[in-house]
């Protein structure tokens, strides 16, 4: 009798990484048909006003041009006024590329030079001359714009990311009559999408309206969606693939304008066209808003918290309401019985921001985790004490059990493996030669979310098991992970079993994001494996006797077979008795919403990080760093892994690195670039660590998973202001942390 093969819990390498690293993987801009069509964007140089002048006859004349579309000859289309263009837009109305004269930030796209080849393209879209009517009056900075603020309008955006909750108790009395008193402001400059892969769309013209677009996007059936109902096309005769994507972070949950102008180009012209953003138009659409904080937390004498205040101002565009989740995470964590929660958004001259890798919670845990931090050091306590000390089992904003909650196993294991008790607790008290040596720690959390989605699974005539879902791979290693979900299903090789993904005609999936991919596709694979096998006993009982008093729960499938009391039938034999037919179901993954209502649902993390300070020099280097998470089952070791340590490399970034540049003048960020946009590089990163603490959530879902996209980046950040402030006695709550601020 064949062995069952077990693939959920083992470290398997990425199934597509030999296609990547040899080059042989296809992205959005690599696919060729003759008689492709090349196009490049012209974008603004104003930052608010009107188009008065655009001079086409020039750049029209010069060799291999084709057209110039721009606000005054674009083809018309269907909709323009509609508000949620697609799955993660937000309140307001959705920004519409070349649809009129107005220009409401610097760099939008105003123009589209289509031409035979990319080099024609780009000399067109560079000699193109266009004159403005300037508006000198923008508005582009956040701090200096607080007038502005309100909170967000109401809408369907409210049922992701709702308003704060209502104040609970007096928190300006508990804060006054408090034994000790910690707060600080916080402020988050604007962050950059800057993943490898550029943006870019094929979009291949099939005739009478029938399109198929290869494009770098976190959602084929949201671009589906969104150029369907953008072009009043019948959603049939549009296809989106996208089975490699690299990287995307957020910058792919809402379709980039690239996508819309190769569209209409292609719809308008009638033929092939690809569009591709160069690096410095990577940062002229969504961004991590600038964001400003201020947060108060108040103590009794045994360190218990009293009350927290957290207040938050985030950027968003004039035209739409982009919010995060900011200001719910401190009372989510810390019992407190006064609590003041405030949110406002102020309206800018700027592109409307958009998420990026744990919106809100990467930003909010700075805030909290530092002043945190500081309240320890008041009360002469250990920062992970004080944690400990205000440790709750329950959700305490909404008085929920969680599903599960491991974090005390993060804290104690994490210390443990990194040797935090070693530490001396006062600050610029360690030292390495002339290098100040600082310890910190911070705690994360991330929702633990689950959407719908649809699978298809079938065996077919040589025996495989096929599993189909629209999902993409951002690179997180979805690909991998659905295939291991899918052979430990039915017992089969992992060889055994095909995942067709990254295509708009396969079954619906939302958006690849929020850390819920796993828990969304992966449920709905094992569902819809759970009918394929009733599907597959009742053909065995018409194809054997044997298997006449076999129920689902008394048979089991192994190795491409299914058994019953020893005996066994192939999945090849079943097939051929259904008529040489496939055997197929589709079957709904979905949230148990009524069952969950009554829990709260939470990934879980404790950071550790070792900083040196360069007590000459004031530049501080994250020596080693550790990562314990609490994210229940986790299914491939070596893919989560990788994903805590992509995101423990950008909290380092964040802390220490990476800041966009605005010039508030001009109304432009200076630094579009990587030369000048700060990212780490292999030099910057010394000793990085994860631990997966044992955490079984049998309520959560069918599988007992949870995302590891997102938390391994919203501890490490407060960590390192943590540890900085230990090496140097200096608390920077600005960042990135530069080097004059510690001299």
């Amino acid at each position: 009798m064949k062995e069952m093969n077990t693939t959920i819990g083992k470290p398997v390498s990425r199934l597509e990484g030999f296609e990547k690293v040899t080059g042989a993987a296809k992205y959005a801009a690599d696919h060729h048909v003759p008689g492709l069509l090349y196009g490049y964007v012209v974008n603004s140089t104003i930052t608010k006003g009107r188009i008065t002048k655009i001079y086409t006859r020039e750049v029209s004349a010069l060799p291999g041009i084709i057209e110039i579309l721009t606000h005054e000859n674009r083809m018309p289309t269907a909709w323009f006024d509609i508000q949620y263009a697609d799955m993660d837009a937000p309140s307001g109305t959705v920004f519409k590329p070349l649809h009129d004269d107005k220009i409401r930030y610097n760099g939008q796209p105003i123009a589209l030079v289509i031409a035979e080849s990319y080099e024609q393209a780009r000399l067109g879209a560079a000699k193109l001359r266009v004159e403005y009517d300037e508006d000198t009056q923008h508005a582009t900075e956040l701090k200096g714009n607080l007038e502005r603020a309100r909170p967000p309008k109401p809408g369907m955006a409210f049922l992701l990311k709702p308003p704060p909750p209502k104040p609970t108790g007096d928190f300006e009395k508990a804060y006054e009559e408090a034994a000790f008193r910690a707060k600080g402001e916080y402020g988050h400059s604007a962050e950059f999408h800057n993943p490898m892969e550029l943006f870019a769309s094929t979009v291949l013209y099939e005739g009478k309206g029938k399109l198929a677009i290869y494009s770098k996007t976190q959602g084929t059936i949201n671009d589906q969606t969104f150029v369907a109902n953008v072009f009043g096309l019948k959603y049939k005769n549009v296809k989106v693939i996208a089975p490699y994507v690299g990287g995307a972070f957020g910058s792919g949950l809402r379709p980039q304008y690239q996508l819309y102008l190769a569209v209409m180009a292609a719809l308008q012209l009638q033929r092939h066209v690809r569009v591709v953003l160069d690096r410095s138009q990577m940062f002229t659409f969504g961004h991590r808003p600038q964001t400003l904080m201020q947060m108060r937390i108040s103590a009794d004498g045994d360190g218990k918290v009293t009350g927290l205040n957290h207040e938050g101002y985030g950027e968003t565009s004039a035209y739409e309401d982009y919010s995060e989740i900011l200001v719910k995470w401190a009372p989510m964590l810390y019992p407190a019985a006064n609590t003041l929660l405030k949110y406002n958004l102020v309206p800018l001259d700027v592109a409307t921001p958009l998420d990026m890798r744990a919106p809100g919670g990467s930003t909010a845990f700075h805030a909290i985790e530092c002043t945190m931090d500081q309240l320890a050091y008041q009360l002469n306590m250990d920062p992970l004490g004080l944690r400990i000390k205000n440790y709750s089992e329950a959700d305490p904003l909404e008085n929920k059990p969680f599903t599960s909650k491991e974090l005390k196993a993060c804290y104690l294991q994490g210390a443990a493996k990194f040797g935090w008790y070693g530490r001396k607790p006062e600050p610029r008290s360690m030292r390495r030669g002339n290098k100040l040596v600082g310890y910190g720690m911070a705690t994360g959390m991330w929702d633990a979310m689950q959407m719908p989605a649809r699978v298809e699974a079938k065996i077919t005539p040589d025996g495989k098991l096929h599993i189909k879902s629209a999902i993409t791979d951002i690179g997180t290693g979805t690909f991998t992970v659905m295939t291991q979900i899918a052979a430990e299903q039915f017992g089969m090789a992992m060889e055994d079993v095909i995942f067709d993904y990254g295509n708009s005609k396969l079954p619906f999936a939302p958006i690849q994001g929020g850390s819920f991919s796993t828990s969304t596709v992966g449920v709905g694979v094992v569902n819809a494996s759970k009918a394929l096998k009733k599907m597959l006993l009742k053909l065995a009982k018409k194809v054997s006797a044997e298997f006449k008093n076999a129920e689902v729960g008394t048979v089991t499938f192994v190795g491409g077979e299914i058994i019953y009391n020893g005996h066994a039938l192939s999945f090849i034999k079943l097939v051929a008795a259904n008529g040489d037919k496939p055997i197929h179901t589709k079957n709904m993954g979905y949230p148990h919403a009524l069952k969950l209502r009554k829990y709260a649902m939470a990934t879980h993390s404790a950071a550790f990080v070792e900083v040196e300070v360069d007590e000459d020099l004031g530049v501080a280097t994250v020596t080693r760093a550790l990562t314990a998470v609490a994210a229940g089952r986790i299914i491939n070791p070596k893919t989560a892994r990788s994903q805590i340590l992509g995101g423990m490399v950008w909290g380092i970034s964040k802390a220490l690195r990476e800041e966009a540049l605005l010039d508030p003048a001009i109304g432009k960020y200076v630094n579009q670039n990587l030369a000048e946009y700060h990212l780490p590089v292999h030099a910057d990163i010394k000793g990085l660590d994860v631990i997966f603490v044992e955490e079984q959530d049998q309520l959560i879902n069918e599988l007992g998973t949870k995302g590891v996209g997102e938390i391994g980046v919203v501890a490490i950040t407060p960590a390192i202001a943590n540890a900085v402030y230990h090496a140097t006695g200096k608390r920077i709550n600005d960042l990135p942390i530069h080097f004059d601020k510690l001299l």
